[in-house]
């Protein structure tokens, strides 16, 4: 494979931080190849690799929605449309590197590591579903907080004196406009931290729109203030995601941290608990989207070149989807948490308060 260079992070630091005037790409629309030198980067076994995480993922959401629907789960944050900007960025890092995840990121965080089933404990609201075995934090709920989070576990990385070992943290343009996102480039840029922020531009704040929210012409431009890179990436091209996070990672690891905006686009609601994205958006601004979905552009180009196939497709989205399922009966079969078991836990030492609530709910549960 070539050795082809998607952004020079050294040059744009260099510059001020100020990023590239277009986003990266790799494939355009209609799956055609617009940049034959990185494309020289990818080999078969990783093309189709990352075109079946992007089915996986698709597939895990289209099922964690049917579990939502059923009332079997607690929150839960869709991730369609976002598969090209959730799968590129995390197959491009390590399992010694630490991501700081969002609500939105449970399908990275079980690339990560998690289980399926610790995920739906998880929405559930299961103890048992911060119990994974991965490098990484919980999901934060906070709006941003992540950001502050990851910059202080790459400080962390830094001092213990880790070699190719990175912090990365994930959150919407929305959690872009938050102090925390700002507060944390600039402690990073500061000590220059090994750390990727990934800013995954998918348009809405909920019923927000990104107009309104920032007059700046891109959320990569950011950057500037705290002193470190940013680029702008094409985020319904998996391709151009993963090489661009495999950049910032290398990059990062020594050199210090990066910010990545993703152009990605949420097709369905903000979450599971009802917003209904028909009220605030209009047929003529998603259909140009749904034309740049992530898994029909790599599925065409694969296709061409015989590595795919939409009844191979459907065979290993139906085969994830029997795996999903098998996950929702283990996280049913957990045993359900008591109030007095989350009250025990909530000081190592309760207070006489707790203490008399603890005795209250466990002769209520001994009923």
């Amino acid at each position: 494979m070539a050795n082809t260079k998607a952004v020079n992070f050294a040059e744009i630091k260099a510059n001020e931080g100020v990023p590239y005037a277009k986003p990266v790409q790799i494939l355009d629309n209609d799956g055609n190849v617009v940049n034959e030198e990185l494309m020289a980067n990818f080999s078969d076994e990783l093309l189709v690799d990352l075109m079946k995480k992007m089915v996986w993922a698709r597939a895990l959401h289209e099922q964690t929605m049917s579990f939502s629907k059923q009332g079997r789960l607690g929150f839960y944050a869709p991730t369609w449309g976002e598969e090209a900007s959730e799968m590129g960025t995390a197959a491009a890092f390590k399992k010694q590197d630490f991501l700081f995840p969002a609500y939105r990121d449970l399908p990275q965080l079980i690339q990560h590591g998690a289980t399926v089933a610790q995920m739906y404990l998880w929405s559930k609201g299961h103890i048992k579903g911060n119990l994974f075995d991965a490098r990484a934090l919980r999901p934060q709920i906070i709006i941003g907080a992540q950001m502050v989070e990851m910059a202080g576990g790459a400080l962390g990385i830094k001092k213990n004196g880790e070699k190719d070992t990175v912090a990365y943290a994930y959150t919407g343009e929305g959690g872009s406009s938050q102090g925390d996102t700002y507060e944390g480039m600039n402690f990073a840029g500061a000590f220059q931290v090994p750390g990727v922020f990934i800013i995954q531009n998918n348009g809405w704040a909920i019923s927000f729109p990104r107009k309104l929210q920032t007059e700046t012409q891109t959320i990569a431009q950011k950057a500037v203030a705290a002193g470190i890179p940013g680029v702008q990436v094409d985020g319904m091209d998996v391709l151009a995601c993963y090489e661009v996070a495999k950049e910032a990672r290398e990059f990062a690891a020594g050199n210090g941290p990066v910010l990545i905006e993703t152009l990605t686009y949420r097709f369905g609601a903000h979450s599971s608990a009802g917003d209904d994205p028909t009220r605030y958006r209009t047929e003529d601004e998603t259909k140009p989207w749904f034309d740049k979905d992530p898994l029909i552009r790599l599925r065409k180009y694969l296709t061409k070149k015989g590595l795919w196939s939409e009844e191979e497709e459907q065979k290993y989205a139906d085969e994830c989807k029997q795996s999903f399922k098998e996950a929702m009966k283990e996280a049913d079969s957990v045993e359900p948490e008591k109030v007095s078991d989350m009250l025990k836990r909530t000081f190592e030492v309760p207070t006489p308060d707790i203490k008399e609530q603890i005795k209250k709910y466990e002769e209520k549960e001994s009923k």
